[in-house]
């Protein structure tokens, strides 16, 4: 099947986003003289640059740190000087993922706004955003917080917020690996309650368990025995379901430091609290190996379980599409195991998925809707979807919607692991969308194969001149994954695509690309 070209114009910026229509209109104008093909320069005058400056802290409402794959530090960098809002919004991982049930300026201006109290909620961000969350915070008591308006977290109806969870059953797993893969990686299947329902390309929130063993073990390092109570409560179900094992919070060594006898454990404690690593090893030191660097001190239950903090869910992207099979929902889920010393360590709710739930067996779970990652509303546009490993996952489900739909638009898929014979997932699954049509192109890319290592970003600069032309038609690109490494390296060939096909600079590609961006054409899920 061969893409046709769209017979209409596209709209550079979609009627919902935020803009009058004083702006739309010239926003509409300033991308399609930028984007044509004498790309003709645009100023702003100083009237139409007002239009766009929100009243009250002189800030110009930009967020060039709004990038996952700026270290913290830049972002912060970034960010001085712009009002304490603004520097929280830096803090966050800037990853848009949902799992606080906001996206990051949301969220920031929530907290900022006094509207909500949590400041452990960024998952992505872990502990470098918490501390410098707390540390921006602690600014508000000499800063009356200004009338911004923060949007509600998710929708309060059963099953649409990590705040109000419902009851799914778990159906059924498989291994998608074949052979003597070095991954392992499932395909999860999910029955949802009745009135429960999604969209393709949004996440599935879930309340894992923590793994038995690793309990077990914190409970004998404690000296607990299996029956111990605090407050009233099982320790090893409050261990099991509450609480976080991960990343040892910065109040569990605080605690530490207080309980050692040892002068010198107590600095040291002091000083990890602090986020200090006198150590050398504070990003592997998970709870119980924090216990471990003080053997001889012994903590109250209840003490040590209200410095943890809460086990939070885990969000994972569709795999499916609501109407290839109604009530059923899929993942695709790598499960996560590696060695720290002589202790192997797991993936709290990847082998939670992968091992540990039973089929029938049910737990809490929700559809958390996309911040910004869909498919076009018509059917006629083309789509690019860029998602190596399981990054595959919503595109599984755009595919789905596509094929059901009868779209005409044509897609292209680049998809890569390590070994095709190994790791090729969904093959005839994809052969078949191939046949049916609603797979127009598909480009693989295996890192393991042969003697040189190819990844998907390199397949999109063999095929770029193919890649462009989609653009120019009208396609929409997505990009699933890695937000760090894959992503990174997926923006990168996609700027050079651009200034080389398009024979222009790279300030002229970056904005072809910043209007692609603008105009809801260029969109991610990434982690």
């Amino acid at each position: 099947m061969s893409i046709q070209p769209a017979s209409f114009v596209t709209p550079l910026l979609p009627e919902n986003a935020p803009f009058s229509p004083e702006q739309r209109a010239w926003l509409n104008g300033f991308f399609a003289a930028l984007l044509s093909p004498e790309g003709a320069p645009v100023s702003l005058s100083s009237e139409q640059s007002a239009a766009f400056m929100p009243a009250g802290d002189g800030d110009d409402g930009a967020s060039p740190w709004h990038d996952p794959t700026i270290p913290l530090t830049e972002r912060m960098d970034m960010a001085a000087g712009r009002p304490l809002r603004r520097r929280m919004m830096a803090a966050m991982a800037q990853q848009d993922c949902g799992q606080c049930g906001y996206n990051c300026e949301d969220y920031s201006a929530a907290i900022f706004a006094k509207k909500e109290e949590r400041l452990n909620l960024c998952q992505p961000g872990g502990k470098d955003t918490l501390r410098m969350l707390k540390k921006l915070a602690a600014e508000m008591d000499g800063e009356a917080a200004a009338p911004v308006a923060a949007a509600a977290p998710a929708a309060s109806a059963p099953g649409r917020s990590r705040e109000h969870p419902v009851d799914a059953v778990f159906l059924s797993r498989r291994r998608l690996n074949k052979g003597a893969s070095a991954k392992e990686t499932w395909h999860v299947e999910f029955q949802l309650p009745e009135g429960l329902d999604y969209a393709a390309g949004d996440s599935f929130g879930l309340m894992p368990i923590n793994h038995g063993a690793l309990v077990d073990a914190v409970m004998a390092r404690l000296g607990l025995a299996a029956d111990a109570m605090a407050d009233g409560k099982s320790v090893r179900e409050t261990l099991l379901k509450e609480k976080a094992l991960g990343a040892a919070p910065d109040a569990l060594f605080a605690l530490i430091g207080e309980m050692a006898s040892d002068p010198d454990e107590k600095v040291k404690f002091a000083r990890l609290a602090e986020g200090e690593d006198p150590d050398g090893d504070l990003d592997v030191t998970d709870v119980l190996a924090a216990l471990d660097k003080s053997p001889g001190t012994m903590l109250e239950a209840g003490a040590f379980l209200s410095a943890l903090d809460p086990l939070q869910p885990r969000l994972y992207s569709i795999s499916s599409s609501p109407k290839a099979q109604a009530g059923r929902l899929t993942l695709t889920v790598d499960a996560v195991r590696y060695d720290i010393g002589s202790r192997q360590r797991y993936g709290v709710a990847s082998t939670f998925l992968a091992e540990r739930i039973g089929e029938s067996a049910t737990l809490p779970v929700y559809v958390q809707k996309a911040h910004g990652f869909a498919l076009p509303a018509s059917g006629d546009v083309p789509i690019i979807m860029v998602g190596p490993g399981t990054g595959i996952a919503p595109f599984r489900a755009f595919l789905q919607e596509r094929l059901a739909t009868e779209a005409k638009g044509g897609g292209w898929l680049f998809f890569g692991h390590q070994k095709k014979d190994n790791d090729f997932f969904y093959e005839d699954e994809l052969a078949a969308m191939q046949s049916a049509g609603a797979l127009s192109r598909l480009s693989l890319a295996w890192s393991r194969d042969g003697d040189k290592k190819v990844y998907v970003q390199d397949r999109m600069r063999e095929e770029g001149a193919e890649l462009y032309q989609w653009l120019e038609r009208g396609a929409h690109f997505y990009i699933c994954g890695d937000a760090k490494r894959m992503a990174a390296d997926v923006d990168k060939a996609l700027h050079a695509i651009v200034e080389q096909h398009r024979g222009c600079d790279a300030p002229a590609a970056k904005a072809y690309i910043a209007a692609l961006k603008a105009a809801s054409r260029y969109q991610a899920d990434v982690y």
